[in-house]
């Protein structure tokens, strides 16, 4: 092999990172942001790093005194676990959204799941403290981090997802959410308004017609990332998952059924060939 060559392998392999680079740059520039917020609130120390996550909180504490720029503050701090662990999971599932949604549609997605469930966990946590459901200490309660805006990202997969398997993945989902939310922590209520957000979401965006081995593999990465995320290794999550998954197939089936026995009843019978009514019969003659 010649120095040339070499050369040319080294530049096509350049520009095809780079083209690859470019096609999720969104999801690129954010990973690069989260690792540098968490690299320099862990170089300044716990008590930075707990005042930065007190401050950028998208709780009613905050967001009463109109600081709003906790609806995007937060989404670049996260509050648990280091962030080389469940990044490379985030990176594949905002990939993947990129590529099929361009750079646009991700940002809507995300947006959409990260400020509009917060603001609708919000409205059901001033709900709950009026009626005297919950303490009011829960109004200041630490609100960071990217699940919100994940969550809404896998939803607005589902249009994306092939017909036959579209059932299976709502129903997975949802009872996974659902399960998880039977704690009494406020997050997975979060997660189950993202979730739907996303899923009202996907109908909206670009789908994906064909899907690719790059594709399947940011899917199966993505999901690892988002079950994890959800419910975490938790068994009465699995089992809602798997719950939800069974009605919503009964439930196709049976809508199916129902619509087949509809359009059965619907059609007209048809005349055997060959047999006259009997209003057009002729006598022949004797």
């Amino acid at each position: 092999m010649t120095i040339r060559d070499s050369t040319g392998r080294w530049t096509a392999a350049a520009a095809r990172t780079l083209a690859g680079v470019a096609a999720v740059r969104v999801t690129t520039a954010y990973a690069v942001a989260l690792v540098a917020v968490s690299t320099t609130l862990t170089m300044l120390g716990p008590h930075a790093h707990d005042a930065v996550v007190i401050r950028m909180s998208t709780n009613l504490h905050n967001l009463a005194r109109g600081r709003l720029s906790t609806l995007v503050g937060s989404a670049f701090v996260h509050d648990g676990g280091h962030v080389y662990a469940w990044l490379p999971g985030l990176v594949c599932l905002l990939a993947l959204g990129e590529l099929i949604w361009r750079s646009g549609g991700l940002l809507i997605a995300f947006a959409v799941g990260h400020i509009g469930a917060t603001l609708l966990v919000a409205v059901g946590l001033v709900a709950a403290i009026e009626a005297n459901w919950l303490p009011i200490s829960v109004a200041r309660a630490s609100d960071v981090g990217v699940s919100y805006g994940a969550v809404c990202v896998l939803g607005a997969l589902t249009a994306s997802i092939p017909l036959r398997w579209r059932p299976l993945w709502i129903g997975w989902w949802v009872g996974i959410t659902v399960a998880a939310a039977l704690g009494t922590d406020f997050t997975p209520f979060g997660h189950i308004l993202a979730l739907l957000l996303g899923i009202g979401l996907s109908f909206r965006l670009r789908s994906l017609a064909r899907w690719t081995p790059i594709h399947l593999v940011l899917l199966i990465v993505g999901v690892g990332y988002s079950y994890f995320l959800v419910s975490g290794p938790s068994l009465v999550a699995t089992t809602g998952g798997l719950v939800g998954a069974l009605i919503a197939v009964l439930a196709v089936s049976a809508l199916r059924s129902r619509n087949s026995h509809r359009v059965g009843q619907s059609e007209p019978k048809r005349r055997l060939p060959g047999r006259m009514s009997p209003r057009h019969v002729e006598l022949a003659p004797q």
